[in-house]
């Protein structure tokens, strides 16, 4: 495993419940500012394995990537724990973000 992709992980399971983080945010954290993709690929294939809290990592935009059930799934999770969607379901960074 790259440290690259070591300290994503770190970074992932640091976000707090009630925070979220985009892809892209954790990729400079992790020193690589074009390594959002990769931050993707971790999340789906290292997010059993060492229980990362996937659903609190969004795109960009403050919004879901995940399509159909994915959706409804990171929505809820996030709803839980406090999350509040403002217009066309986007996370205000400024109040959620990590």
């Amino acid at each position: 495993m790259t440290p690259f992709t070591l300290e994503v992980i770190k970074i992932i399971q640091s976000i707090p419940a009630g925070k979220v983080a985009s892809y892209g945010q954790i990729a400079v954290y992790a020193g690589n500012h074009r390594g959002a993709r990769q931050v993707s690929r971790t999340l789906h294939t290292c997010t059993k394995k060492y229980n990362l809290p996937w659903h609190r990592v969004v795109n960009s935009q403050g919004k879901i990537s995940l399509k159909d059930e994915g959706f409804e799934l990171q929505y809820r999770l996030l709803k839980e724990e406090g999350i509040e969607f403002g217009l066309n379901n986007i996370i205000d960074f400024k109040k959620f973000g990590f």
